[in-house]
């Protein structure tokens, strides 16, 4: 009797083990590519502004090599043709500031490691800690976010984030750009604060925030000195990781939304003569636009889809914003901030800013392409569909900025077609047998 029993366990076991892979586990990553392969017949969207009907697309070893009028294309010995016609090809989508690799549920605190303890961390590198095995990144993949920057929270200074594709074994296999910069919390004006009791939120100036501003200021005078050191006597991790940002090779990242906190910040960075600002969330950016613009300042803006930010704002704000800094001539990207599991409808918050602020579909598309490739330093890579860089796309049925059009047929980064299978879509796949029969 024990025997059957250690049996017929073994046998469910071993059943569970080979259907498990099939049900449970993400794709393998796209194999690289082998052969040259042309795209035809699609409406190509550059991501610059630029687009292309009725055109053709190769690439070869994971580098676009042609981008044209269909039928211009010279044939390359052994291609492999693909006709696509009525179909619509776009640059992969970048996801900027978030969480995406670095946690995977909230409630379960062994699957997050995006904070470490203590105020001052800029030694600490989201680079290390992205898992490729995240369930959450295919799901991304499927609605065209090819490129995630993973970013560090909490503290005054975070760390450094870097950049991945949304494909890969592992970090070292995954990363586009490691060290891309360090991110700052710069100390708001007002805070905030929720009353439990009665819901309630109210809000005062800030009576820390000279204190953490003048910590932030000795923080970067301590790194700029002991950086001008040839070779210190003993090595500081903090300070060593700032020298890129202080150097110009590395983005200082700075959290900020009041237009007060945002020229300060930036007035602290310029003291040290740092070149490569960038803004987060920048709500009330819109009013600083000329300052932004004048000391060649990025921003990257919260989600577009919420309410105002201010009760003194317009309702359509959030829509707005991205639109009136860009007329502004202010380089600006959006974001989904931390919402990690949302970033996958990132492309539609530049479909709703490009019916505001009389911009068109084709430069909303930049706010999460061309722009977010410039603002990060990855420009030569991926942003726009251009011969020499990296041969990351989308193959979509229609507009990618429209849920309606958002229908991701085909994905190839680096020139690997990558398999656009996820935990959601098997779900559904589940759960449509038992509630998909009336």
């Amino acid at each position: 009797m024990k025997q059957k029993i250690i049996a017929g366990t073994i046998n469910t076991l071993l059943t569970l083990a080979a259907i498990s892979p099939a049900f449970s586990q993400n794709p393998a990553p796209a194999l690289p590519q082998t052969k040259p392969m042309v795209l035809t017949g699609a409406t190509i969207h550059i991501g610059n502004g630029q687009v292309i009907q009725n055109g053709v697309i190769a690439f070869d070893q994971g580098i676009i090599t042609y981008v044209g009028a269909a039928g211009s294309n010279p044939a390359a010995a052994g291609a492999e043709t693909v006709e696509v016609k009525g179909k619509h090809i776009f640059p992969g989508v970048i996801s900027l500031n978030t969480t995406v690799g670095l946690q995977e549920i909230a409630t379960v605190r062994a699957t997050l490691d995006f904070a470490e303890v203590g105020e001052i961390n800029p030694h600490v590198r989201a680079l290390v800690a992205y898992n490729t095995d995240s369930e959450v990144i295919p799901t991304l993949r499927g609605n065209g976010i090819l490129v995630s920057q993973a970013v560090p929270q909490g503290g005054v200074i975070s760390g450094s984030s870097s950049v991945f594709y949304s494909d890969g074994w592992n970090w070292e296999d995954a990363v586009l750009k490691k060290d891309d910069g360090i991110w700052l919390s710069w100390p708001p004006f007002l805070a905030s604060s929720f009353n439990y009791d009665d819901f309630s939120v109210s809000t005062k100036r800030n009576d820390k925030r000279q204190e953490v501003i003048d910590l932030i200021r000795a923080t970067f005078s301590e790194a700029k000195g002991y950086n001008a050191i040839a070779e210190p006597a003993s090595v500081n991790l903090r300070m060593a990781a700032l020298k890129p940002v202080l150097a110009g090779t590395a983005n200082l990242y700075i959290r900020a939304e009041y237009a007060k906190d945002i020229i300060e910040a930036v007035k602290l960075a310029k003291e040290f003569d740092i070149k490569r600002i960038v803004i987060v969330g920048g709500d009330e950016a819109y009013k600083v636009a000329a300052f932004l613009k004048e000391n060649q300042v990025s921003v990257v803006l919260n989600p577009t889809h919420r309410l105002p930010g201010r009760v003194d704002e317009d309702v359509y704000m959030p829509y707005e914003l991205p639109g009136l800094l860009h007329k502004a001539g202010v380089k600006v990207a959006i974001t989904y901030a931390d919402e990690w599991w949302r970033t996958r409808n990132l492309a539609f918050l530049a479909g709703t800013s490009s019916g505001f602020g009389d911009i068109t579909s084709e430069e909303a598309l930049q706010f999460v392409t061309k722009n977010a490739a410039e603002i990060i330093g990855a420009e030569r890579e991926v942003g726009t569909l251009e011969k020499g860089k990296h041969a990351s796309l989308i193959v979509s049925d229609g507009d990618i900025l429209d849920m309606r059009g958002n229908v991701v047929g085909m994905v190839f980064v680096k020139g690997g077609k990558v398999n656009l299978d996820d935990k959601q879509k098997r779900l559904y796949e589940k759960y449509k047998t038992k509630y998909g029969k009336k």
